[in-house]
């Protein structure tokens, strides 16, 4: 195994400033870009893996696990993150050995500014979900010294976990034509994410395949939050209404009905409506939410079990595995309250 003494080496810098660089304290010192990137570089030629158990018994840590970090966004979508916790925390308790979890929440499109990303010196493998497109491209472009399994994005260098987010907004157009709706509307969050886009394009599309109309009008986007989804509701209402209405997010869908019903409009009388998601929240609106159910829990579960792999070393190459999704029908699509599937 290399050690920092041979990164200084064939960096050629003195074994402090290489240790400063792998520690991530590059910056904190004043060394410069050129000579942080000699060393990292150094490093990943040696395939560095640095000692994160030996480290924290130095520093006198009681019990040494493996760390795992999840990194998530530090926007509205943070009340998205327990059901993914929830997943991890049933996957923890049944695999083998015992692993720390460290939450780290980061800016999107500054997912670069992490430097333990580069470093690998404080975690020994990361889950990283909801990375900004922006972000994405940062990730296919560096080379990083830790484990990594990307949740509900695509990659051709990490491991990854995800569902096919453009047959899902295929599968709620085609919902709506089968129920005999000709114009339709779609409340965006106005977040930069692959997913968010391709549900989009996926609806748009097979709308205009099947010959629904969506107008310019009724596809209003809003802050991926309730109150941008009341708000974009509040919005849309001032035009002529489309009688159905696909939200891509529960969280914005929530908003929207309350919007909605501050407006005078009944869903599912005057406007039927299909969120995104299935969160908890989804079957105690009034009315119960019509949504796409999205496995959190069984993807997170596989995140975890893909990165313990990478971690071990019993998986030579990063995998893809794309999970999937299907509409969970409730009253707010016009479906009956007694037969709504609220399984």
């Amino acid at each position: 195994m290399s050690s920092i003494k041979e990164i200084a080496r064939l960096a050629n810098v003195s074994q402090g400033t290489a240790s400063l660089v792998m520690n991530g304290k590059g910056d904190q010192y004043r060394i410069s870009a050129a000579t942080q990137q000699k060393v990292l570089e150094a490093a990943r030629a040696l395939n560095y893996q640095p000692n994160i158990s030996a480290r924290r018994l130095r520093s006198g840590g009681e019990k040494v696990l493996p760390i795992i970090a999840l990194f998530w966004t530090l926007d509205t979508r943070t009340v998205l993150i327990s059901r993914f916790l929830r997943g991890l925390q049933q996957e923890l308790a049944e695999i083998e050995g015992e692993y720390e979890l460290l939450i780290q929440p980061f800016v999107g499109s500054k997912l670069s500014e992490t430097r333990s990303l580069v470093t690998g010196t404080r975690f020994n493998g990361a889950i990283i979900a909801n990375p900004t497109e922006e972000d994405e491209r940062y990730l296919e472009q560096s080379q990083l010294n830790v484990p990594i399994v990307l949740y509900q994005r695509s990659s051709e260098r990490y491991a990854s976990v995800n569902v096919d987010s453009y047959a899902s907004g295929r599968a709620v157009a085609e919902l709506f034509a089968s129920r005999g709706h000709q114009r339709v509307g779609v409340l965006v969050p106005d977040v930069s994410s692959a997913a968010i886009r391709l549900r989009k394009e996926g609806f748009l599309e097979r709308a205009a395949e099947l010959g629904l109309e969506v107008r310019d009008e009724h596809m209003v986007y809003g802050d991926f939050s309730e109150r941008g989804g009341y708000e974009a509701a509040c919005k849309l209402v001032k035009t002529s209404l489309p009688s159905a209405l696909f939200v891509i997010s529960d969280q914005m869908a929530v908003g929207a009905l309350s919007g909605l019903h501050d407006s005078g409009k009944r869903v599912p009388d005057d406007i039927e409506l299909v969120g995104h998601d299935d969160d908890e929240i989804a079957r105690f609106t009034i009315p119960s939410l019509s949504t796409v159910h999205l496995p959190v829990e069984e993807m997170a579960r596989e995140c975890l079990r893909m990165l313990v792999d990478l971690i071990h070393h019993r998986s030579p190459e990063p995998v893809a595995r794309l999970m999937d999704t299907s509409i969970v029908l409730r009253t707010s699509c016009g479906i009956d309250s007694s037969n709504a599937d609220d399984a």
